[in-house]
């Protein structure tokens, strides 16, 4: 009778799943281990014939130890698949692919020891994960990892591998061309003895975090990796006493600079003078190259029509704004970043419901409908720093949302559940649209995440709203932006930069195309007032070359450690010929 009991558990997420036809499923929460262990460690078959899922996540579950087979043939639109905190391993059993769309794949916090073949990623031959954008193995028991990891994955652009047990890297990585995209490689906390010159053949390698690992030399190689941006070496007992302290201490840009001077012994003044020398010539060369290759047209693009943006860095300004995250967040959303920007114009015409369209349009692409990030703007008069990034029980976090009386986030959740359920049945769809589409992201959670300001006010519910006190007005000129996600810090980053690029020509087009106030929308005109007379005059040439100015937004932990500031040199790299970034 036991037996029977356990085979017909119910599994009410998957039937809701089946009958809405979504798109998303979180299965979390102390109901789910139970039902995992009596159906023996495994996920239920039945969740592999949701064909339609597009993002899947199973956490905190203890009792999880195989995802179970299936996955790969009943779920090939699968975008993302976060397994953390499980108990998965020592191996996966069977392997996880193929998943012909997976970009986004999140194995952190379990038990895995080894990925070997038949009980790994998947083949090598074809590629078993050929869009994958982002793996984090952080937080396992890894000794080694897959000979053909960059094969099976051959896209990948950031790789965290933080907090596990490696010793070496395999060659295979950093083979010329293997993993052609890869911009954000992260180990610290391994025990790694060697770091191969083969580094320099990441040519896309923006961030490397080789910290407390057991490393005696850095190779000279590395300097010659072409976007290299940010690099951390702490914590490992180098032989070179003088590059230990300069891990410790300089900036990157010193370290690769040393480093391709020769290290120890080299004449500082030759290091310093080779340096500058060898980039004016990387300089030229390049220049022949484009205009050897016809690329000269884009790259002299008239001075007067590029868009201009200006980096103020924290140490220019006065009042740096900051953000605290707090231990809370780290297992349910743990990435954010924020910048400010200064200079929008929303007042005339349609501006204000073009900037919102924008920010509508990147979640639905970039952030893949908020499920592999959110994204939250905010009028920076209305914005009290320092803020604090947490996570509160659903009973406790109270938020004014946008258009909205106060109320508590377990009572709004519940009230636009029961929105969307009366909205279903009123257009008798099987979606919903708006903010209902994103309410499955919260199911289960023990904590929301939430950004307070200095008055303890929550200013931000990501992934579901903004709060009213902070909303964007037709006469917000200066605007605070944050990007959180549970995916990826480089996918925030990512993402503010194609938000402030976009920020950037809308703000041209609407100091060019001044339009008529008619146009624009009544609610917002009452809120902004009547135009003045400077804004109904002509644009003055100066005008429409004045930049945008974004401020650096330091992220720092509990003890004030900073855990990430941007934009840093690495972010805003823009590959386009019509943006003019100052730093």
């Amino acid at each position: 009778m036991a037996a029977a009991a356990a085979v017909s558990e119910p599994w009410p997420e998957l039937d809701l799943a089946e009958r809405e036809r979504r798109r998303e499923l979180l299965l979390t929460g102390p109901g789910l281990e139970q039902r995992v262990r009596e159906a023996g460690g495994r996920l239920p078959p039945r969740l592999f014939t949701l064909p339609l899922l597009h993002y899947l996540e199973v956490s905190g579950c203890g009792s999880l130890r195989e995802p179970g087979p299936g996955l790969a043939q009943g779920l090939p639109q699968l975008h993302s698949l976060v397994l953390r905190r499980n108990a998965l391993g020592p191996g996966l059993i069977p392997e996880l692919g193929p998943l012909p769309a997976l970009r986004v794949l999140d194995l952190s916090g379990n038990a895995l020891e080894a990925l070997p073949p038949g009980q790994g990623l998947g083949p090598a031959e074809p590629p078993a994960l050929p869009q994958l954008q982002s793996l984090n193995l952080s937080g396992n028991r890894l000794r080694e990892l897959p000979a053909d990891l960059a094969r099976c994955a051959p896209r990948l652009q950031t790789l965290n591998l933080t907090g596990n047990r490696l010793d070496a890297f395999p060659a295979a990585l950093f083979q010329p061309g293997a993993l052609p995209l890869l911009s954000e490689l992260a180990a610290a906390d391994n025990c790694l003895r060697e770091l191969s010159p083969g580094i320099a053949h990441l040519a896309s390698l923006k961030t490397l975090d080789l910290s407390n690992n057991q490393l005696s030399e850095i190779p000279a190689e590395l300097a010659d990796c072409p976007k290299l941006k940010e690099i951390n070496f702490r914590g490992n007992r180098l032989r070179d006493k003088r590059l230990e302290k300069m891990v410790c201490g300089c900036q990157t840009r010193s370290i690769l600079e040393y480093l391709r001077a020769g290290g120890r012994g080299c004449c500082r003044g030759r290091g310093r003078a080779e340096g500058p020398e060898k980039e004016e010539g990387r300089r030229k060369r390049r220049e022949r190259r484009k205009r050897d290759s016809g690329e000269g047209e884009e790259a002299a693009v008239d001075e007067a029509s590029r868009l201009l943006l200006r980096v103020l860095h924290v140490s220019e300004n006065p009042a740096p704004l900051t953000v605290r995250a707090s231990p809370e967040v780290r297992d349910v959303r743990p990435f954010i970043v924020g910048a400010v920007v200064r200079g929008m114009d929303l007042q005339p015409g349609n501006a204000l419901k073009r900037f919102l369209s924008c920010q509508t349009k990147l979640h639905e692409d970039l952030c893949e409908k908020r499920t592999a990030a959110t994204i939250a703007t905010h009028d920076l008069r209305a914005v009290r720093g320092p803020l604090l990034y947490t996570a509160r029980p659903p009973q406790d976090l109270k938020i004014v949302p946008l258009g909205r009386r106060e109320v508590k986030a377990k009572d709004l959740v519940r009230q636009l559940q029961l929105e969307a359920e009366e909205h279903r049945k009123q257009k008798k769809r099987q979606n919903v649209s708006g903010l209902h589409r994103y309410l499955h992201l919260l199911d289960g959670q023990e904590r929301y995440p939430c950004l307070l300001d200095a008055d303890g006010d929550a200013i931000s519910f990501p992934p579901i709203t903004n709060s009213e006190k902070t909303k964007i007005k037709k006469t917000t000129c200066d605007l605070f932006l944050e990007v959180t996600s549970a995916a990826s810090l480089q996918i925030c980053k990512d993402i503010l930069d194609a938000l402030i690029l976009k920020m950037a020509e809308l703000n041209r087009y609407t100091l060019e195309n001044k339009e008529e106030s008619s146009l624009s929308d009544p609610e917002a005109d009452a809120e902004a007032g009547p135009p003045s007379d400077a804004r109904a005059a002509p644009v003055a040439e100066q005008d429409r070359r004045a930049p945008l100015v974004v401020e650096q937004v330091r992220v720092v932990d509990q003890d004030g450690q900073l855990k990430v500031v941007y934009p840093s040199k690495m972010d805003l790299d823009l590959a386009a010929a019509h943006v003019t970034v100052t730093r």
